[in-house]
């Protein structure tokens, strides 16, 4: 019996919500993972994060494994694997010395980067409009760091850092192109990642208390959760009609910060984070007017462990029988 109040949504209004709750998972992960800086070392939330990923893909791959392991860019798995590695580890390692807002909006500069760097190492032509653009995003991050100022600290550099590698690891991804399956780089890179967090972690282990083993496994369940909603989103929707929507993660990290750190942007910092905001979707709409969405604009985030990374943050993930070659090029990962 149909239900007479019960909306028929699109599918692309449903894949909308889905990264509307992807946004809202990724940004109370990073909360988590700021208050968690403060009872263990930063490698154990980063070991986490990790492993709740590569638990979620193993689980939804394993009927296809054997279809899925083989590849043929194995060196291109593992250099991307080393870049997100190391900007989720540098956006971590910011959080748990600057504002939760502040090193969020850094770290959005990432997809103008990703503009920048196709023109550079990929031969990608790159406009006027968008250099400007790019230009503008840096000019933004130059206003949270504020170099030279008396409130600048070193560690307003680490997000950024973690911008740089981020795009380089969309770069690397775009290099591949849609020949292979999205779940085969969505599998290789929580691997590689795993792999090098465990057998660092022991070293740096902090026993943690109940509180803290509780918030490790948050980091674990919010990631691998909000890893889902995008992977749902992109099966339902456009990465061009749902990216813009990741933004909203500046939001979400303005207000974690102040109702759980009790932490107040400045508002040079509102400026600036509203200046990269407001580059990077201008980065989207010409992609999208130019029919290039493959990973310049916010969309470039969408696709798991970046470096919220980030941000998204890999390409995005098909139907799991979905053959290499027709997923779209959504490239690349930033939580």
């Amino acid at each position: 019996m149909r239900r007479p109040f019960a909306p028929s949504l699109s599918p692309q209004a449903t894949g909308i919500l889905w990264m509307l709750g992807s946004v809202v998972l990724f940004a109370s992960m990073d909360a988590v993972a700021k208050g968690l800086s403060t009872r263990v070392d930063t490698v154990q939330a980063l070991w986490a994060r990790y492993a709740g990923q590569s638990v979620l893909v193993f689980a939804i791959i394993l009927p296809r494994l054997g279809a899925i392991l083989p590849t043929r860019y194995p060196l291109h798995h593992l250099a991307r694997s080393c870049l997100q590695l190391g900007a989720t580890s540098f956006f971590f390692f910011a959080l748990a010395r600057i504002g939760l807002a502040e090193a969020t909006a850094i770290m959005e500069v990432a997809p103008v980067l990703v503009t920048l760097g196709a023109a550079l190492f990929l031969g990608e032509k790159l406009g006027r409009r968008r250099l400007i653009a790019i230009a503008v995003a840096l000019a933004g991050a130059l206003i949270i760091i504020r170099p030279g100022a008396a409130v600048f600290t070193p560690a307003a550099l680490l997000p950024l850092c973690g911008a740089i590698c981020y795009a380089g690891y969309a770069l690397v991804t775009r290099s591949v192109g849609p020949g292979e399956s999205p779940w085969t780089a969505l599998f290789y890179t929580g691997l590689v990642g795993s792999l090098v967090l465990s057998a660092i972690v022991p070293f740096r282990w902090v026993p943690p208390d109940a509180t803290g083993w509780t918030l490790m496994a948050m980091i674990a369940a919010l990631g691998a959760a909000g890893q889902f909603c995008i992977i749902r989103a992109l099966s339902l929707a456009e990465a061009s009609a749902v990216a813009p929507f990741t933004y909203l993660g500046l939001l979400f990290a303005t207000l974690y910060g102040l109702a759980f750190f009790g932490e107040v942007p400045d508002a040079l910092t509102i400026l600036g984070a509203l200046v990269i905001a407001g580059a990077g979707l201008y980065v989207w709409h010409r992609e999208t007017r130019l029919g290039d969405v493959s990973g310049a604009g916010p969309g470039a985030r969408l696709d798991g462990l970046a470096a919220r990374p980030p941000a998204p943050l890999t390409p995005a993930a098909p139907p799991l029988d979905a053959q290499p070659g027709t997923q779209p090029d959504t490239q690349p990962e930033t939580r």
